[in-house]
């Protein structure tokens, strides 16, 4: 039976992928943060078949333990601040816990299980300004925020571990990938969120950034099946994994709010205090090497996937009014 670590493993990525190796009867090691409250919401439904570690990704030594425990086949580097527009307030957090983190995670490995495959998780924020389109493997990176500047310095690392120290350690340049597992405050959730509670009378207006801003949306759950066929390969090395499509924030609205049978026109407004202080305007992937070398396919399009996220926004959302019904 392999042996797998998550970080990362209560979010989107991290437990759609703990569903996947689960499912092709891996023993998952999660590692998770000692708080209060942890929120297992994601993973409800398979927690107590992910054995847990404590630990912490700025803290070597806790890491170093984590992998001794684990005694890791592979393992899944996701964690990280992740929402790029906490990384303007928060440049010094960001660059702890998602470039430093990685030399961690890499180092705690080199350590303890030199021969366990590692995948880092890279991102399209690292081409920011592009310097062309379709954006590749080979496309230099130009990122436009602390947190596009930290995930280059983590991929970069992961590179530089797999070069000097011979480590099966690879990068996945994900775009954008989104899910109803999606936090609030990405804008995908944001739109689907917003477009339940408008519906249900619940709120009147949706307030919004750049809508012109170009993204290339996947569905998260297509996208981890990407992380594991990188690490069944022979040798290590760095895929863009997209869709190959672009659409603007318009055309995201424009689909959610008619799926309910509204104009986005009638609700959103646009509020400066969601312009970025560095737009990222365009982003599109060239996933060629992956559907060649990996033989990765998706399976969502775009249009099911906000679909799919406006179902669930209403279901939760309708919970909720019942919920508070009930306990008035």
């Amino acid at each position: 039976m392999k042996r797998a670590l998550i970080t990362g493993v209560t979010g989107q990525d991290g437990s759609y992928l703990a569903e996947l190796l689960l499912a092709k009867g891996y023993e998952v090691f999660g590692l998770r943060r000692r708080t209060s409250t942890p929120n297992y919401e994601n993973i409800q439904h398979i927690k107590d078949q992910i054995k847990w570690i404590s630990g912490d990704l700025t803290d070597l030594a806790s890491l170093i333990e984590a992998v001794r425990l684990s005694d890791p086949d592979e393992v899944y580097n996701l964690a990280a601040q992740s929402f790029v527009a906490a990384s303007w307030p928060q440049p010094l957090a960001t660059g702890q816990m998602t470039a430093i983190s990685v030399t961690n995670m890499l180092e705690a490995v080199r350590i303890i299980k030199p021969q366990a495959k590692v995948y880092q998780a890279s991102s399209s924020e690292m081409f920011g300004k592009v310097v062309e389109t379709p954006q590749k493997e080979t496309t230099p990176f130009y990122p436009r925020s602390p947190y596009g500047v930290a995930k280059v310095y983590g991929h970069w690392i992961t590179v530089n571990y797999r070069e000097s120290f011979n480590m099966f350690a690879c990068s996945g340049i994900l775009f954008n990938h989104e899910s109803p597992r999606r936090g609030l405050e990405f804008v995908t959730r944001k739109v689907t969120d917003g477009v339940a509670r408008i519906k249900l009378g619940l709120e009147h207006e949706l307030r919004m950034g750049n809508l012109d801003s170009l993204r290339d949306w996947g569905f998260a759950g297509d996208y981890v099946k990407a992380m594991w066929l990188m690490l069944q390969q022979d040798e290590p090395d760095d895929y863009v994994i997209s869709t190959g499509e672009m659409h603007s924030v318009k055309e995201l609205l424009e689909v959610a709010f008619s799926y309910v049978g509204l104009d986005y026109r009638d609700y959103v407004v646009i509020d400066p205090e969601f312009v970025r202080p560095a737009e990222v305007d365009l982003l599109l992937g060239d996933c060629s090497k992956a559907k060649e070398k990996l033989g990765w396919q998706l399976e969502v399009g775009f249009k099911q996937l906000i679909q799919m996220m406006v179902d669930e926004d209403l279901r939760r959302v309708r919970n909720e009014v019942n919920y508070n019904m009930a306990v008035r």
